[in-house]
């Protein structure tokens, strides 16, 4: 897999990521995944739409045509059908952005967040002695920031807080700087945290920032 952030952008936030774990008394883990699930049925949807359109485009034709041979327009109703449906289908396969045009933005939230979870649990970030460890993933596919922190970092980043640090990746991620957002989140997540977390400042989860594939 080619690697998303290059080896100075990579310096950078392992800088960055220091700096912030030792003023806010935190373990910040940073994630990059290409899609956070297979959304097997966006073709299918895209399919549906394509037929339908050239559903509507057969019978619009049909209607100003005078000429009518019901086995030769049948089966070309048939088969323009079909094949509208499978261009729209095919395209969705092949080009992610045309793909991401079917998926809803309920849908992206929950499997971006379902998968932010189960990497939190796999690479275990809740082994912290004060339970103060953070994940800032990002999701390609869907545009998607999710904010994970411990239990132990309930009473300091509320829903609200947690907010403005996506919202402040978010102009930067629509524009595809990902090194640029997780900056600003970092940024953010510094100032809101500042010194209120009580913990020794030790590093106890690693600084490497994950990239994956994703489903």
């Amino acid at each position: 897999m080619k690697p998303t952030l290059s080896d100075e952008e990579r310096n950078r936030l392992d800088k960055l990521i220091s700096e912030t774990e030792k003023r806010t008394n935190t373990q910040i883990v940073l994630s990059v995944v290409k899609r956070s699930d297979s959304y097997a049925e966006l073709p299918w949807i895209a399919f549906a739409l394509g037929a339908s359109i050239a559903g509507l485009l057969i019978f619009i034709l049909d209607l100003l045509s005078n000429d009518w041979v019901p086995q030769v327009t049948i089966l070309a109703a048939v088969a323009g059908i079909l094949t509208g449906g499978a261009v729209l289908a095919l395209l969705a396969v092949l080009i992610p952005g045309f793909a991401k045009r079917f998926l809803t933005a309920h849908r992206a939230e929950v499997e971006v967040r379902q998968y932010a979870e189960s990497l939190f649990l796999d690479r275990e970030l809740f082994a912290t002695g004060s339970r103060t460890g953070i994940l800032l993933l990002v999701s390609l596919f869907e545009r998607k920031v999710v904010l994970l922190p411990d239990r132990g970092l309930r009473n300091q980043l509320t829903v609200e807080s947690m907010q403005s640090v996506i919202a402040a990746m978010a102009s930067f991620l629509k524009r595809k700087k990902i090194c640029r957002a997780f900056e600003a989140g970092l940024e953010k997540l510094s100032g809101i945290l500042g010194t209120s977390v009580p913990g020794t400042g030790e590093n106890e989860l690693p600084n490497e920032i994950i990239e994956e594939k994703g489903v």
